[in-house]
């Protein structure tokens, strides 16, 4: 019995090695065939949970799992996952003798959040999240004992969730309203689920207005708007992004998602973001972005080649709009060593190019982002000074 047990083990060691050992000729193959512009944007590859550590978590396994597969999308959702995902690691969580939970935890914490990003790039929003998760842990009292302390940082979880994810969504919702009249033609691009909740409650409110949801290759992702709206009992049309100076013409207002914002009042959204904010500038129709303040970043940001996140080039040969998988003339492409795709998935979009924001703390212009930014860092400084003069006390 124990000779067929050993052998089981080696053979599913093996099968893992040839695994990886596939993965990595593959992606190899595909960085050779990048875009030298684009070459230091590494394609991600992917969570792999037969070659994970031990010490990831089950929960962190599985949601590493669905971004990989793009089953869980969108920066929210992500996030979501992501901070559910940690709350079962702070669970079953245990302290280790000699140490306490403010100074281990975080210890703890990295490799899951390394497997994450392994296994998809981290968001802005996701990244933030996480700070804040760590300065929780940071200012926790290390004499409260260790079932307390992880009661209160999911209690910490649940309510960055509630407060800048579910309830600032509400907000914006309630403020986008104002801007939705009887008659008005508004346009959105992909899928956002501020967007659609904003789409869905107007139409709730008895506001007479049709959609037009613009989409692209190869995610799709107004498809799922489009169901959702139609169901809802909204008129919908539903076109393709090279025809959207076509669709403008019947528009009044443009409604956008945003992956994140930058300190220079840039938005960073799915790629064709930008095309879309610019086409209708070019046709005076006000752009409104509806985002939460925990997607501004610090950074600036004046392009969408330095920093970016590429998808998988093999996404680009199915043609297909169904859920039929069809190939088109790319397929084989990693066989022509002269063909390079390029599958970019988000874009910068200029501030000048947008109208409004629609944030939680009211409609703010671009301009107003790195003041959010500053005000939130002010709360922060203040925090983390309280915290280290606590642990100085503790230690004296």
């Amino acid at each position: 019995m124990e000779n067929e047990g050993n052998k089981k083990s080696i053979k599913e060691r093996t099968k893992a090695k040839h695994k990886e050992k596939q993965s990595k000729e593959m992606n190899e193959s595909s960085n050779k065939q990048v875009a030298a512009l684009f070459s230091h944007l590494e394609i991600a590859k992917g969570a792999n949970a037969s070659l994970a550590s031990r010490d990831i978590h089950p929960a962190v396994l599985v949601i590493g799992l669905q971004f990989a597969d793009f089953k869980i999308c969108g920066a929210n959702a992500r996030c979501i996952a992501t901070l559910t995902a940690f709350k079962k690691v702070i669970q079953d969580y245990k302290t280790p003798e000699g140490t306490t939970l403010s100074r281990h935890l975080p210890t703890h914490l990295s490799p899951q959040i390394s497997y994450l990003v392994n296994s998809r790039p981290m968001s802005v929003g996701m990244g933030n999240a996480i700070r804040h998760l760590k300065l929780e842990i940071s200012t926790m009292d290390i004499d409260l004992a260790d079932d307390d302390a992880k009661l209160l940082l999911c209690e910490k979880i649940d309510n960055f969730i509630r407060d800048r994810i579910t309830v600032a969504d509400r907000v914006i919702v309630s403020y986008g309203l104002q801007k939705i009249q009887d008659g008005d033609v508004i346009l959105t691009y992909a899928r956002s689920s501020v967007v659609q909740a904003l789409l869905l409650e107007a139409h709730a409110k008895g506001i007479q207005f049709k959609v037009i949801i613009v989409d692209s290759r190869p995610r799709l992702e107004g498809k799922g708007l489009l169901r959702c709206l139609v169901d809802a009992g909204i008129s919908c049309t539903y076109a393709f992004l090279h025809a959207v100076g076509f669709v403008l013409k019947d528009v009044s207002k443009v409604f956008l998602g945003a992956h994140a914002f930058m300190s220079n009042g840039a938005l960073y959204s799915r790629v064709g973001t930008a095309m879309v904010a610019m086409m209708a500038k070019e046709k005076n129709i006000p752009v409104i972005v509806c985002c939460e303040t925990y997607k501004f970043a610090e950074k600036v940001q004046l392009d969408s080649f330095v920093m970016n996140e590429q998808g998988n080039p093999d996404e680009m040969v199915n043609i297909s709009t169904t859920s039929t998988p069809k190939a088109g003339l790319l397929d084989g492409w990693l066989h022509k060593p002269d063909l390079k795709l390029l599958n970019l998935l988000h874009d910068l979009t200029p501030s000048k190019y947008i109208t409004t924001v629609i944030t939680e703390v009211g409609m703010i212009p671009c301009t107003s982002v790195p003041v959010i930014l500053r005000e939130y860092n002010i709360i922060f400084c203040i925090v983390k000074t309280q915290s280290m003069r606590h642990v100085f006390v503790q230690d004296a």
